[in-house]
């Protein structure tokens, strides 16, 4: 992956995290600590995974690279938000944040000087 791509993965994730940290209640460092912290900062942290994965639609390996995980971890994420999507109101907010995140212009590459 080159640099540039990254950056957009970034980019893209820190979108994802920032949603998630306004949605639920959570602040953005929190969810985007290397340890796991509460348990309400890992279900943060788990849905702007997910969140990342599908509305952007990048790979299980470009947003684990994006959130500085391993692939097996934003597996799991995933796997644990797709199992919570049982609960009506967790899935209608879910739905509302993946449009949200669908509807986000795309990161472009920096103007030419």
């Amino acid at each position: 992956m080159t640099d540039r791509n990254h950056s957009a993965d970034r980019a893209r994730a820190q979108l994802a995290l920032q949603t998630v940290a306004y949605a639920f209640g959570v602040p953005a460092d929190q969810i985007d600590s290397p340890t796991r912290g509460t348990s309400r900062a890992a279900l943060a942290r788990q849905t702007a995974i997910y969140l990342t994965h599908v509305a952007f639609e990048l790979s299980l390996a470009r947003t684990a690279a994006a959130f500085g995980r391993d692939r097996s971890t934003a597996a799991y994420a995933c796997h644990r938000i797709e199992d919570r999507r049982d609960d009506a109101a967790f899935d209608a907010k879910l739905e509302d944040l993946e449009a949200c995140l669908r509807a986000a212009p795309s990161p472009s590459a920096p103007a030419a000087a």
